[in-house]
Parts: C-alpha cells; structure tokens; sequence
C-alpha cells in the first residue's frame, strides 16, 4: 500500500521504531479509547512497540498506516485495511484508533477520505466499516463519514472476554463519487473561516447523500 498524503494528514506505514512513542503516549490522554480493541491498554511504550512490531509484521492483511496530522507534525492515531478480498472488490477500513490529539480535527477526516479515495480507485466495489454495537461513538462517525448502516450481527465475536454484537456499515462503489464530492467541499479551504472553524459540518453533507 502507498503512502497516502494530503493536505493535512499523511498515512505511513506503521513502524514501531518510528511510531509507537508518540502514539503510546498520545493514547495516555484517554485510554478509554481501547474499550472496544481486542488490542490494549498498553502498560509502557515497550509494549506498544511490541503490539505495532507484530502488526506491521503481517503480510498485507491487515495493513496499517501511522495517521501523522502534518498540522502539528505528529502521530496522532492508527487505522488500517483488513478483509482485503480484490477477487470479490471488497475492502475493510478497521482498527481505527484516533487518540484525542487527532479527534475532530481536519487530519482525521481527511485520513478517513483518503483511505476511502485509495480503495475506490483501485478498483474496489464495496468498502465496509464494522463496530461493536454498544461504541455509540464509532457508529455515529461510520454516519458521518457517509457509511449507510446495514445490520447487527448478533453475538458476531468475543473480544477480551465479552460479547461483541457488530453493526455493520458500507459505502459502495455507486455511491463514492457524490460522497467524493462531499469530502472535498467539507475540506475544502473555502468551508472554513480564520480560525478553522467549519461553515458546513460534514455530517450534513453525508445525511442529504445518505436521504437521498
């Protein structure tokens, strides 16, 4: 997978020597964030070192990018690919770990956009989004990010222990060019004035694509 870069994120590959000390120590700031991962909390930075070693270890699937916000120049979350199935056109966005550095800002939407733009223009038909069904808050960001809700598997998997209901979302390939234009007219540099604050939210953009 390439690196993806825009205006204010870029995607690298996930890279324990050059990524975990920053993200272990952004994901301090709230380590509520690993709630609903089959992976952490993590004790120390040798151990998300260890966790982010072993991830991007594996052979393609899942591939996992390091979320740089190049607005502050750091690492601030994680996401990846997973489910990678090219022969059928379809595609996983998972994994997702914004630590509170990267939520609401601009570089969060953005890496959201060009993960999706990747998938579509490679070819894929369908690019799925899947969450506990009791994590309110990845549910109303799979909305927001333009996903269409499609169900809950029930009783889907156990995570540390527990019971894991799953919604599931997607985006299909039909729907990526409106929501394409979505994306740009929300990160466009018109929609925000000086102080950085947004004329028209991206969540109203998705809901008139999403009614339709």
């Amino acid at each position: 997978m390439p690196v993806l870069e825009g205006r204010y994120a870029r995607l690298e590959r996930l890279d324990a020597d050059r990524h975990a000390e920053e993200l272990y120590q952004a994901s301090l700031l709230d380590t509520s964030i690993w709630d609903y991962m089959s992976h952490g909390p993590f004790s120390s930075v040798a151990a998300y070192s260890e966790w982010a070693s072993n991830a991007a270890a594996a052979l393609g699937d899942p591939f996992y990018y390091a979320i740089r916000n190049l607005e502050t120049g750091r690492v601030e979350g994680v996401a990846s690919y997973l489910r990678i199935k090219p022969e059928t056109g379809v595609i996983e966005v998972g994994s997702i770990v914004f630590t509170p550095p990267l939520r609401r800002t601009r570089a969060a939407t953005e890496a959201m956009f060009l993960m999706m733009q990747w998938a579509f223009d490679a070819g894929y038909r369908r690019y799925e989004w899947k969450c506990d069904s009791l994590n309110a808050p990845s549910r109303q960001a799979a909305l927001r990010f333009g996903f269409g809700f499609e169900g809950v598997f029930r009783q889907h998997m156990v995570i540390k222990g527990r019971n894991r209901d799953t919604a599931w979302f997607a985006v299909i390939d039909s729907e990526w060019p409106a929501l394409k234009t979505a994306y740009e007219t929300w990160l466009g540099l018109e929609n925000f004035d000086a102080n950085g604050q947004q004329h028209i939210s991206l969540s109203e953009l998705t809901k008139s694509l999403r009614n339709a």
